[in-house]
Order: structure tokens, then C-alpha cells, then sequence
């Protein structure tokens, strides 16, 4: 057992002549079994393989015929040269192979940088190499701005779904929507109940927190069509409706031996409205956001929270979504 303090022993170094795409999986089957998470091994996977195919259409016998080039070794992938080149395209949006809001040749993200050498300098290291690239600092979290925030919200809205239902599509519409115009974060709106929303108020309001966030006609009408959808799974309860504003659309799993839950009984997980969202805006803009970047819209609108009063407080609220059915 290793002496109180002393550091974690290095992996042992592995072979610079094995091929490349043997290296890179032979390196995510170490991370595999020092038990990282499934997606840290998808992201380290994804930006190796980036690298690799970069590596390969820049090499020097490119014009060679492909049965007379021999395989990259994982010592090529660590020459300095190659790999500043890398990141430099990369940096440019030059290895993106999907379209994205902002055009197919746009910057990368500086998170997305930042990763790239994260996961270039971890696989130097198991290698047992000296190189690393230089690093980048957290940034903050990308924001879409108020157009393009809008932009997605309609298509949230209206384009059909190619995997998620389209009753989760229409949930993540109009989770989206109400923190587009209350500018307040999925954790927040989670725990609301149908009572929060004043759809006949004048203006539209929806209570968070204590304050009153107007509501603009498109987030009215795409919470009307959510209610909508709401009460037809709520009419499947026996029993009066438990009032949470975001519920489940399917049966949850069973859990020891007992029949699966009914949806609406309990509200939506966070992390369900979270996954929910990124998936669908992973398929319209193929970059997997979270919904606090369409905050930009609430705060292209000054003052648009206020506090409630009694005249906001005793308005007529709209039934438990039945009445939009």
C-alpha cells in the first residue's frame, strides 16, 4: 500500500509504434476501466478520432494511393507540428462536420477548445509522453443572443420531432419558453404548479419566486398546447389532479417488483427537463444547449419581472389545464 501522501503511480508507457486508431482505443479502455463516465469517454473518443482523421488528410503521402499508406502510429499523433495544426483548424471550425446556429465554419466554443486539449494532453500522458498543448480556462457558458434565442424557440415549437415524442417535444417547447421570458433557470420553474400560470391575466403572468413575469403571445400559446397535451395524460389518474406543472409523459420504470408509476402523479425530474431539452436542440442545431441560453431573451426586456401583488395574486388563474383541452 502506498505511503500516506505519496502521488498515484504513473501508468506504464505505451508503444509509440502501435497504430494510431489502436492507441486512441486502447486509451479510452483505460479511462473505461478507471471508471469514467460514459460521456467523458464519448467526448475523449469523439476528439481523438477528430484529431486522427485531421492528422491522416493532412499527412505528407497524402496523394499516395490509400493501399500503399502506412497506418499513423501514436508517436505521428504526438508530433507538435500536427498537433498545433489540429487546433488551430479546430479553433476555426474547420473539422466540424455538423451545421450549427451560427454556420458550418463558425469558431468553436473556448470550452469545446479547452477539452480538446484536456483530452490531448490526458492521452500524451498515458502514452507516457512529454508534449502538451497549452490549455484554456473555463468559459463562461455560451449564450444564444435575443434573435437567435427567438429563432430556436419557434423551431422548438414547431418542427417535428425525429426521436423525442412529440408530446416531450411540446414539454421541452414550452419549459424553453417560460425561461425565455422569465429568464429564470430550469431549476427554478422545475417545482411550479399549474396555479403559477395566469394565461388570462392582463398581461399573461407566470409567478416564480415571488415575482410576476409577463408572458409574451408565443410563450402564452405554447403553454396553452402543453397544458393541453398535460390534461389528456392527467385524465388517466384516478383521482384528483396533483397540480405539477411539468410531469412525465410515460409510465416511470418499475422499482422493487411494484407496477411502473403513472406520469403526473409526481413532477418531472430536473435532470429529465435538462436531458429532454439538450437532446432536441441537439438535433436542430447540433450542438446539445442548455436552456439557460435562451435567457437572452428575458434580458433583451427591461423590468420584465415585478413584484406580485394583490391585484396579480387574486387574478383569475387558469384550471388545472382542462380548460385548454
Amino acid at each position: 500500500m502506498p505511503a500516506v501522501g505519496a502521488s498515484a503511480p504513473l501508468p506504464p508507457a505505451q508503444p509509440l509504434r502501435a497504430d494510431a486508431r489502436e492507441a486512441i482505443s486502447g486509451f479510452i479502455g483505460h479511462l473505461a476501466a478507471q471508471g469514467m463516465a460514459a460521456s467523458t469517454l464519448r467526448t475523449r473518443k469523439h476528439f481523438l478520432e477528430e484529431y486522427l482523421r485531421h492528422a491522416r488528410s493532412h499527412r505528407d503521402d497524402d496523394g499516395a494511393p490509400a493501399e500503399r499508406r502506412a497506418p499513423l502510429t501514436a508517436a505521428e499523433l504526438l508530433d507538435p507540428a500536427r498537433s498545433g495544426a489540429w487546433l488551430a483548424d479546430a479553433a476555426a471550425g474547420k473539422t466540424r462536420t455538423r451545421n450549427t446556429i451560427r454556420g458550418p465554419q463558425a469558431a468553436a466554443y473556448p470550452n469545446s477548445m479547452r477539452v480538446r486539449a484536456d483530452t490531448f494532453n490526458a492521452f500524451a500522458a498515458w502514452l507516457g509522453q512529454p508534449h502538451r498543448v497549452d490549455g484554456q480556462a473555463p468559459a463562461p457558458g455560451y449564450s444564444l443572443g435575443p434573435a437567435d434565442a427567438e429563432k430556436l424557440l419557434h423551431d422548438l415549437a414547431v418542427r417535428r420531432p425525429v426521436t423525442a415524442s412529440a408530446v416531450t417535444a411540446l414539454r421541452t417547447a414550452a419549459v424553453a419558453a417560460l425561461v425565455a421570458s422569465t429568464g429564470e433557470g430550469v431549476p427554478d420553474l422545475a417545482g411550479l404548479q399549474v396555479s403559477a400560470l395566469r394565461l388570462d391575466a392582463s398581461p399573461p403572468v407566470a409567478e416564480v419566486g415571488g415575482q410576476a413575469h409577463p408572458l409574451s403571445a408565443d410563450t402564452v400559446h405554447i403553454l396553452a398546447r402543453w397544458l393541453a397535451a398535460r390534461a389528456a395524460i392527467i385524465a388517466d389518474l384516478e383521482g384528483s389532479d396533483p397540480g405539477h406543472l411539468w410531469i412525465p409523459v410515460k409510465p416511470g420504470r418499475p422499482r422493487g417488483g411494484r407496477d411502473p408509476v403513472k406520469p403526473g402523479i409526481e413532477p418531472a425530474a430536473v435532470r429529465t427537463l435538462h436531458h429532454s431539452h439538450r437532446a432536441l436542440v441537439s438535433q436542430l442545431l447540433g450542438t446539445p444547449l442548455r436552456p439557460g441560453t435562451l435567457r437572452a431573451m428575458a434580458d433583451s426586456v427591461p423590468d420584465s419581472s415585478v413584484v406580485l401583488d394583490s391585484s396579480v395574486v387574486d387574478s383569475p388563474a387558469m384550471d388545472d389545464g382542462a380548460g385548454q383541452a
